[in-house]
């Protein structure tokens, strides 16, 4: 069982438990910033719960409170994020923050331009990125459809994940459009969202054409680790959110997906964390699809693979020794239970085979090292609350 260094600052978390558990197994101490009851809040990682939701306050409110936890620490916290919110909050009042917690950020102007697709889109063809062909939509009251100058089919997709998204697309990250008629055909739904989208080139090939690269880059420019992966199913099955993952070999089939990674990284000047998403056309070209400039559920997985991306952070940001230089284990897997189980059911999948599967599967919520986050929240819904059953909070003091 990994000990946990009692007298190292602190890693203040701002996502759930695949970026609690890189950081615990490296025994590293997390402040957990969730909402009460959350699966975190019962990890024998977390030593303390910083209970916030969003009905706790906007971002100013956030960031006072973070505030008041950290400069009551004997040594500054390093910050890590798992939204995107999240990583805005940080990155747009970094100034502040810095004065209590540390954090590895790309620059600020970045961080703005890579969330947003319509500015990411802009700064690929500044810069020439392999991203397919795309253009903006503005669903106004009393608009007609574009005619676009794009090869259909096409996706249409929002600028940021907002959940004004999820009327028309439920759990969805796009919609395919076969063809202007079917564009038409869908514009008056567009229109009460009240939301700019992207139009974008489809490129052929399932979901499991999706690979990425992962990679830390320190203050002074250089790939500090890094690893390779792609995905095994989502759901829904086509634009889902990932379900099943699995690390791939960076120096065999994804040595292409790495080599370009390294190369975009560098054309970029991205400093920090990154994820990079490419979709491998049936030619086997590799076409940027989004870049992520934060931490990810996948942490967890290149953690159990060997390479722990949040734990390098942790120590390049505290003076403490980096964890050995390594290569990911290519076949380790990642896994959401309940989620996966309605993708391989939508893929036609024998329950016994995924039932084995899962049980291969390294990266889960269910971990004998740490029960209770996946056994709490169940049981919490079967006995009632009684006392010491609340977690340490720090944000709410004044």
């Amino acid at each position: 069982m990994t000990n946990l260094r009692k007298n190292a600052p602190l890693a203040c978390v701002l996502g759930d438990m695949d970026l609690v558990r890189p950081l615990g197994l490296a025994g590293i101490r997390c402040a957990v910033v969730a909402p009460p009851g959350s699966p975190a809040a019962y990890s024998r990682f977390t030593e303390t719960l910083l209970p916030w939701s969003a009905e706790s306050g906007g971002d100013e409110a956030l960031v006072d409170a973070l505030l008041r936890f950290g400069v009551a620490q004997r040594e500054r916290p390093v910050i890590h994020v798992e939204e995107d919110a999240h990583l805005l909050m940080v990155s747009r009042h970094r100034d502040r923050l810095a004065r209590a917690f540390r954090f590895a950020l790309a620059d600020a102007e970045l961080v703005e331009t890579l969330v947003d697709k319509a500015r990411f889109q802009a700064m690929a063809e500044r810069l020439d990125l392999p991203v397919p062909r795309t253009r903006r939509l503005h669903p106004a009251p009393g608009s007609e459809a574009p005619d676009l100058d794009l090869r259909y089919p096409l996706i249409v997709k929002p600028l940021t994940r907002r959940p004004p998204w999820d009327s028309i697309e439920g759990l969805g990250k796009a919609i395919r459009i076969e063809s202007p008629a079917e564009l038409r055909a869908l514009w008056p739904r567009l229109i009460p969202v009240g939301i700019d989208l992207l139009a974008q080139e489809l490129i052929p090939g399932p979901e499991t054409g999706i690979e990425s690269y992962h990679v830390y880059i320190d203050a002074r420019g250089s790939v500090a680790g890094e690893f390779t992966g792609r995905k095994i199913r989502t759901y829904p099955a086509e634009y889902g959110h990932s379900t099943a993952l699995t690390i791939t070999d960076s120096r065999g089939e994804g040595a292409d997906v790495a080599a370009l990674g390294r190369t975009l990284s560098e054309r970029m000047g991205l400093r920090g964390l990154a994820k990079f998403d490419f979709k491998r056309a049936p030619d086997g070209g590799l076409h940027l699809l989004e870049v992520n400039p934060r931490s990810t559920l996948w942490h967890h997985l290149g953690a159990v693979a060997g390479v722990n991306l949040s734990a390098i952070v942790q120590a390049d940001l505290t003076g403490a020794p980096r964890p050995a230089p390594a290569t990911a284990r290519p076949g380790a897997c990642w896994c959401h239970i309940s989620k996966d189980r309605m993708a391989a059911r939508e893929a036609g999948i024998p329950t016994a085979r995924w039932l084995a599967w899962v049980a291969r599967c390294e990266a889960k919520a269910i971990a004998l090292d740490d029960p209770m986050p996946f056994l709490r929240p169940k049981l919490a819904r079967l006995l009632p609350a009684g006392p010491g059953t609340a977690r340490p909070t720090g944000l709410a003091t004044p």
